[in-house]
């Protein structure tokens, strides 16, 4: 059976990201587009403008069309110059989680072969180091200040940038990076057409009026860029930009905020629920909260409306989408599912046994097709292939359902991804960080439920020498993202592998949720089983 948006297809225009997103109208231009919550600083939409097109010139000598740049930053009003001016020039844009170490950055720089690097100076010691051991020459440009390096203020020229040739339809505008169903990170290539054609898709569905938004999700990642950084531009909102989460701001802008649509994750959602902070704000003006980046229960759901009094919308999609594939408009809520499909958008429910495809209410793993889906992965072919046929169908690894009313359910996870506060984090990569130490002779790496942040990874170590659990957490985390962090672990004496050597997770997995009682392995060097 083949699933389908009910609504009507949006016409795409075939014009470059910048062009849709900033267009030609300057009634707004006064209004606010970007502040800075924690300073009131701000950059009116003429700002932006002004800003993206002297930047975009002072590029002309530093980045040619399908070259790519990078930015490391926290959500910051300038976070929109810097994508705009890099996408506007034909250069490509990847975007880096500035919660990564050096190592990740690095990774990250040497395989999108970026040749120029944005950040902040609280990161330049860092970014330093990234380039450093990404073997590239790749210029540093700071977004504020920094010593010794240059920054945007200081290579922004005035006047009109080259205008360049972009084909919509071909040419990259962002290549954030994603692990996909499994594996390590890979680059998701997105083209302007997948990012025009999801805004439309979303900008169809959300009938709300959207005065402001509150922009604490990461704009590096494709939920924050797309829906609420790029979004805020289309509809002339004004998005009140926090680096990070913090509840206390948090709370204080939705009560500052004409905020009516609050976009969350979660883990954020749980604090909302729970912490009694939440009772000293008037969060009245909140009509809606926005989930996505991980499925939000039912029972979660409910615990937020009475205690707010608020409705919860979902939404599903990945990176590979642009992000999203189905959403939920308002005044059509559906506790604990994640929406029904965007406009254009096709989807099929296939069994992950037999590949035989499944009608409604039946699970099975979720593909999708529509003009959101990526290119494919960068530089990866076979990895673009295991994911993306000829057809165009995009494996997105999750298991679900879709009922009689449209509505998809995420049921399981088929891919090996563990979630953490809506990150994704890939075992194979901690699994092959562990391998590292000279006393793991074998590891796997599996996801166990967490109140917080809802999954938290748990490494399951083969010794081969003297090594505590302490040991195992201590060697990981110098190296890694701080969600990216071991949790918990335990000791075994060899890790369950089908016959051609795959870890097989999911016996582990039915091991962690059939043990009556877990022992806390940070106190010894061996689980007791």
């Amino acid at each position: 059976m083949m699933f389908r948006s009910r609504y009507p297809d949006t016409d795409v225009p075939s014009v470059p990201l910048t062009t849709f997103v900033l267009g030609e109208s300057r009634d707004h231009d006064d209004r606010l587009a970007f502040v800075e919550a924690s300073t009131g600083r701000g950059l009116t939409f003429a700002d932006v403008r002004t800003q993206v097109r002297q930047l975009a010139a002072g590029l002309s000598g530093r980045l040619r069309k399908g070259q790519v740049a990078a930015i490391w930053a926290p959500n910051l009003p300038e976070y929109a110059v810097v994508f705009h001016a890099v996408v506007s020039s034909g250069a490509i844009l990847t975007t880096i989680n500035p919660a990564y170490t050096s190592h990740e950055a690095a990774f990250q720089l040497r395989d999108a072969g970026a040749v120029l690097l944005f950040t902040t100076g609280a990161l330049a010691a860092r970014a330093r180091e990234a380039v450093a051991a990404s073997g590239l020459d790749i210029d540093i440009v700071t977004i504020d200040e920094a010593d010794g390096l240059p920054s945007m203020a200081a290579i922004m020229r005035d006047g009109n940038p080259p205008v360049v040739d972009i084909d919509p339809g071909v040419d990259l505008a962002v290549l954030p990076y994603s692990s996909g169903a499994t594996g390590l990170a890979k680059g998701v290539m997105l083209t302007h057409r997948n990012l025009v054609a999801n805004l439309r898709q979303v900008d169809a569905m959300e009938a709300s009026t959207l005065p402001a938004l509150i922009g604490v999700l990461p704009f590096f990642h494709i939920y924050g860029m797309t829906v609420i950084m790029n979004l805020g531009l289309l509809r002339r909102a004004t998005v009140v930009t926090l680096p990070r989460f913090d509840l206390e701001q948090f709370l204080q802008v939705l009560q500052d905020w004409p905020i009516p649509l609050a976009h969350i994750v979660p883990p954020i959602a749980v604090a909302l629920a729970k912490h009694p902070s939440v009772y000293r704000y008037d969060l009245s003006g909140v009509r809606w909260l926005f989930s996505g980046a991980a499925p939000l229960g039912a029972e979660l759901t409910a615990a937020l409306g009475a205690r707010l009094g608020v409705v919860t919308r979902q939404g599903y999609g990945l990176t590979e989408t642009s992000p999203a594939a189905c959403y939920t408009p308002p005044g059509e809520e559906r506790p604990g599912k994640a929406g029904e499909l965007v406009p254009g958008t096709e989807c099929r429910i296939v069994c992950t046994q037999t590949g035989r495809l499944l009608g409604c209410d039946e699970p099975g793993e979720v593909l999708i097709r529509g003009p959101q889906v990526m290119a494919g992965y960068w530089d990866n072919p076979d990895a673009t292939a295991a994911t993306l046929d000829g057809d165009g169908w995009l494996r997105t690894g999750d298991i679900g359902c879709i009922g009689a009313d449209g509505y998809l359910t995420i049921v399981d996870r088929l891919k090996e991804l563990i979630k953490v506060k809506g990150y994704q984090v890939a075992p194979a990569e901690l699994e092959a960080l562990l391998l590292e130490h000279p006393a793991i002779a074998d590891v796997a790496v599996i996801p166990v439920a967490d109140e917080d942040s809802g999954e938290v990874p748990k490494a399951w170590v083969v010794a081969r020498g003297p090594v505590t659990a302490d040991d195992v957490k201590a060697f990981v985390e110098p190296r890694v993202a701080p969600y990216k962090r071991i949790r918990h672990v335990a000791f075994i004496d060899a890790i369950p592998k089908s016959p051609s050597g795959k870890i097989l997770r999911r016996v582990l997995v039915e091991r962690e949720r059939a043990m009556a009682t877990v022992v806390d392995a940070t106190t010894s060097t061996r689980d007791v089983q």
